[in-house]
């Protein structure tokens, strides 16, 4: 079975960093071109790793290259809610060949090790906990520095394993890859204008109902949920960072209709834009 690909951030020199809260870890088995650090809190079940299939508890500390498949899937036996820690970035964290940077020499050799996959031991990834939690609470600044302090600690970690064995090569379409970020760019630049399926479709060397129907398939979502779901997303952040008025938002985020605004954004953030800009400011 074919790995789905999954579009991280738009930031793409960032460090995108978050808590995983749910009933289940959910995420079908996927791929991204970011390397991914992820650390288990509270869940049980199996890790799948490329061609690797192991047992997961709390704390599980897992390193993973980029475009390595991977998922994980609790058991019936796990009951409560499931958390994690999930660090993601790029090759271009700190610019374009940073990591072959002489002072990052051990880390570009972790990063290596990461395109098979890494597990830390427990006896390493024991304490870990409140560290990753406190580089999350960190300014942008701080969370970037203190981060690159972490992959240089995690250098020195002992027995670790490598999680996939020699010769496995996952099986992408590398292609779709491609397609999604040429469409996530294109929203990115013209979010607040109208956006036209035909443009789109065209964008991609596709007919309108196969580039639904590739949509869908690709990321689980219609291509019209996700231009409204990354306008909600900058409208939600527009509100707790500028002073501007409902409507002047919704207009800057490419809608026409105030009554269809408040809909979209009541679908996805379950509350009305002021009620969700009290929520987070009356602090």
């Amino acid at each position: 079975m074919k790995a789905q690909f999954e579009k991280i951030s738009s930031n793409k020199n960032g460090l995108h960093c978050f808590v995983y809260e749910d009933v289940e870890f959910d995420a079908p088995w996927h791929f991204h071109p970011e390397y991914e650090l992820t650390y288990i809190v509270r869940g049980k079940g199996m890790r799948y790793v490329g061609n690797n299939i192991q047992k997961f508890e709390e704390g599980d500390f897992v390193l993973l290259g980029a475009n390595l498949p991977h998922c994980w899937k609790n058991t019936d036996q796990h009951k409560g809610s499931v958390k994690s820690i999930v660090f993601q970035w790029n090759d271009e964290l700190l610019g374009k060949d940073w990591a072959q940077k002489p002072e990052f020499y051990n880390i570009n050799m972790l990063f290596k090790q990461a395109s098979k996959g890494v597990l830390f031991n427990r006896s390493f990834s024991e304490g870990k906990l409140n560290k990753l939690m406190s580089i999350l609470e960190k300014t942008p600044l701080d969370r970037l520095l203190s981060f690159i302090y972490l992959l240089e600690g995690l250098c020195d970690a002992d027995n670790r394993e490598l999680l996939t064995t020699a010769g496995f090569s996952p099986n992408l379409n590398l292609k779709a890859n491609h397609r999604i970020d040429l469409v996530y760019d294109y929203v990115e630049k013209h979010y607040n204008n109208k956006i036209k399926l035909d443009d789109v479709s065209t964008l991609v060397s596709m007919g309108n109902e196969a580039f639904c129907r590739f949509f869908k398939k690709t990321l689980n979502k219609s291509f019209f949920t996700f231009v409204n779901e990354y306008r909600i997303n900058l409208a939600s952040k527009m509100l707790l960072e500028t002073n501007k008025q409902v409507s002047q938002i919704a207009y800057d985020c490419g809608y026409e209709s105030l009554p269809f605004f408040y809909r979209q954004f009541h679908k996805f953030m379950k509350c009305s834009p002021l009620v969700f800009k009290n929520q987070y400011t009356k602090f």
